[in-house]
């Protein structure tokens, strides 16, 4: 269970105000409670024995040696977990030929093929952690090595072994979106014509946390506890619910706090169905905790597209079509949502705030011998807007036109919204010339040519890129909005959404405590209790704040319709003459009231007789169908320097104007900002999983694979132009992924500029030093070559 109630200094906290987070306090003493701080009483240990192939037929697995080691309790495989259900994605797209996506299903452990290296083969349990390890050693696993596709190209290319045999081609989906004849008669008359591949790079999402999960099982119930890292517990409740073929009433999920996820926590994994299938055999918990050596291995990846991108424009610049045609990698298996960002998220997003009138996306997903991928930061977002915003610079840059003037021209005005966009979806808000306008002015991109000609004195080259951006959040699903008025003077808001980093216990608070007047430092968060909850869709897609903000709203409202009836009980009236503001029950016209925590109490005293008819507390447990997706939009401008003798980038100025609509917590906000921009640096210049030809991840530690440390965060100013989306109460739009969207198009598009003068027009993902240095030593042969 996450409850969070940690006295604060003394601070506002208004709506739109930077109050403190209330759980920091907690957190930086280490009072913290994570999944693998966790003990039950008897508890075993349970370790995973993984493939070191990447394609193989399964032999044998000889556990006999294993299973008579000192400690060892269990030793399950796939013949054991047959029993229980597969794990497979929910989504219900269809090919272009209307034929359904293929699904082949994951079973729990496999019984015929690994498919990449780390996918699960054995689950050891055992008195200890290492007497489990021990014990895996001791296992002798046969397996056949088939030939191995690691790459897209090799996936598909004519010939390519099959991962699945029932996946011709190893493309599960075919999908399209968009009138191609429309599409190409835009071309054909385009007077202007741009085609650009773009590799969208693969990421290891490394969150501070690794997985981890405790299972136990009540034999007298027949219920499953699973206490487990997540993104929501209702969402994680019913993935178990299915792999355990089971029902809901039978799975409890708590989770405590979570040390970052960014979409891979959200998903039901193997290890979790191999440790409640050990518990209910050993009759006691069994914990697992992974490691980061396997975690590399064995959690979701994110990213991994390829797209080749078109854009059409008339003589004088007006987009008249974009066309995207390319892949998307899945790995191993298919992720609980793994097809959606390379398709449907992409087509919502790439767009992005431009006036084109007519789109084509055709995306390949297909299977490779790698690790499964799933949603990351932005799930499709930042890759759709990084698409548009390398092809615009590009188009300048081909066509003559200023990349600047270019989306000015394209941008869709303020005059024009509600906007109906190519992708279907209807921008309810937004000032995007107004927002591009401010940053260019904050970010002094006219004073740009003299921080150049002062690099240049330094030896360095300096580049100056700007994206802007626009992202469709997740869609409306039912959330939650539970208030109940505690013993103990608090008030408890009950929300399916989780805070795995975000810091929702203040801005919820803000919202309830500006809506009754409850005071902000009695109110606690409660979220991580399946239990405890009617309903939740989890956090996922930026729409949090959307979604329980909205259903804290609505609740409200009931709180205080509830609290009149009682009201007039108290202050001995009709209810018809009750007023409510500002936490105060009034009679209209009158200097009688009562405030709303003193009513609370009375009626929990029972100092207040109410009649059967009345409600009998303030308490409500409220579901709201959920806001739609909003908009949330900005532009961001970076300048790096580069060492043309080395390679090395530096991201050395930063400005970011966001439109999050309403702010409930501007410090937050611009926090979510930070982390995002530094995780588009990261993939942006420096983190780049790699695959040998065997399928082995040659970038499997942190001494292979380069994460973003503090000293490469740049200096950032971030602003805020805040236009309040129509579609919700609190007229807020999200802002959890919108740092990506705009890191990764400005950084890349700096890159880029810098790069220029050696007439270098496209560089992918990540820019190491290497591949900048190389960039540079193969146009200078290039340029010699031509003279």
């Amino acid at each position: 269970m996450n409850i969070h109630n940690t006295a604060l200094p003394e601070s506002s906290h208004a709506v739109g105000q930077p109050a403190w987070r209330k759980e920091d306090g907690r957190l930086l003493r280490g009072q913290g409670r994570y999944t693998d701080d966790i003990d039950l009483p008897r508890q075993a240990y349970a370790f995973i024995v993984r493939s070191n192939v990447a394609h193989g037929r399964i032999r044998s697995i000889d556990t006999e040696a294993a299973k008579t080691m000192p400690g060892v309790l269990g030793i399950y495989t796939g013949a054991d977990m047959e029993q229980y259900g597969t794990i497979q994605s929910a989504l219900p797209f269809k090919s272009r030929d209307g034929s359904d996506m293929k699904k082949p299903r994951r079973p729990v452990l496999p019984s015929d093929k690994v498919r990449f290296v780390g996918d699960p083969i054995a689950c050891v349990v055992a008195e200890t952690l290492m007497q489990a390890k021990d014990a895996a050693e001791a296992i002798e696993v046969d397996i056949e090595a088939l030939p191995v596709v690691t790459t897209l190209e090799q996936a598909v290319a004519a010939g390519a072994p099959a991962i699945f045999e029932d996946v011709p081609g190893n493309v599960c989906l075919d999908y399209h979106y968009g009138d191609s004849d429309k599409v190409n008669a835009a071309f054909s008359a385009a007077a202007h014509k741009v085609k650009l591949k773009i590799i969208n790079s693969r990421l290891v999402v490394n969150a501070i946390e690794p997985r981890a999960a405790i299972g136990s099982y009540d034999a007298a119930t027949e219920r499953y506890t699973l206490h487990s890292v997540s993104q929501g517990v209702m969402g994680m409740r019913a993935g178990l619910v299915n792999a355990m073929k089971t029902t809901p009433d039978k799975v409890h999920v708590i989770t405590g706090n979570v040390g970052g996820s960014f979409g891979m926590k959200s998903a039901v994994y193997p290890e979790y169905v191999c440790i409640l299938h050990a518990a209910k055999m050993l009759e006691r918990p069994v914990k697992w905790t992974d490691e980061r050596s396997s975690s590399f291995l064995s959690d979701n990846h994110g990213r991994d597209h390829e797209q080749t991108a078109e854009l059409a424009l008339d003589k004088e610049g007006n987009f008249l079509a974009l066309r995207l045609t390319g892949y998307g990698n899945l790995g191993g298996f298919q992720g609980q949502m793994g097809p959606q960002p390379p398709t449907l998220n992409t087509v919502r997003n790439v767009i992005s705030l431009y006036r084109t009138p007519l789109m084509e996306v055709n995306t390949k997903c297909v299977f490779t011998n790698t690790t499964q991928l799933n949603p990351y930061r932005g799930a499709g977002r930042p890759e759709g807007n990084y698409y548009m915003e390398r092809l615009i610079d590009y188009a300048a840059a081909e066509t003559g036109f200023d990349r600047i003037e270019l989306r000015r021209k394209n941008q869709i005005r303020k005059t024009e919204i509600p906007f109906k966009a190519a992708s279907g979806a209807t921008y309810d808000s937004g000032d995007f010339p107004a927002i591009l306008k401010q940053a260019l002015d904050a970010s002094d991109w006219k004073g740009f040519n003299k921080r150049k000609r002062e690099s240049g004195k330094r030896g360095k080259l300096r580049g100056i890129g700007l994206g802007a951006y626009l992202e469709v959040t997740a869609p409306a699903n039912k959330e939650m909005g539970g208030i109940s008025f505690d013993a103990d003077g608090g008030v408890t808001i009950r929300t399916g959404t989780l805070d795995y980093g975000q810091g929702h216990a203040t801005p919820f608070a803000q919202v309830l405590s500006e809506r009754l007047g409850v005071p902000f430092e009695r109110v606690r968060l409660l979220q991580g209790d399946s239990d405890e909850l009617v309903a939740g869709g989890g956090t996922g897609g930026s729409r949090s704040i959307m979604n329980s903000g909205q259903a804290i709203v609505e609740a409200a409202a009931k709180v205080i319709e509830q609290g009149k009836q009682i009201a007039s009980h108290a202050l001995e009236t009709s209810a018809e003459d009750i007023e409510f503001a500002d936490g105060r029950f009034t009679v209209a016209g009158t200097d009688r009231a009562i405030d709303i925590m003193t009513l609370a109490d009375k009626v929990r005293s029972g100092a207040i007789k109410l009649p059967p008819e009345a409600p009998q507390s303030l308490d409500v447990k409220h579901v709201t169908d959920g806001a739609p997706a909003a908009y949330p939009n900005g532009c961001h401008v970076c300048e790096v320097e580069i060492d043309p003798d080395t390679g090395v980038t530096q991201v050395v100025k930063y400005t970011a104007v966001n439109d999050f609509g309403t702010i409930i917590n501007p410090m937050l906000t611009d926090g979510q900002t930070h982390g995002g921009v530094v995780q588009g640096l990261g993939q942006s210049l420096m983190e780049h999983t790699v695959y040998d030809e065997q399928g082995q991840l040659l970038s499997g530690s942190f001494m292979d694979y380069a994460l973003p440390r503090a000293h490469h965060a740049p200096p950032f100013e971030v602003l805020s132009h805040p236009v309040p989306a129509k579609t919700n109460p609190l007229g807020v739009k999200g802002c959890g992924e919108a740092g990506c969207a705009g890191s990764l198009t400005s950084i890349m598009n700096a890159v880029v500029d810098a790069l220029s003068v050696y007439g270098i027009k496209h560089i992918d993902m990540p820019a190491t030093p290497l591949r900048v240095w190389q960039a540079i030593q193969d146009a200078q042969r290039d340029a010699r070559q031509k003279q």
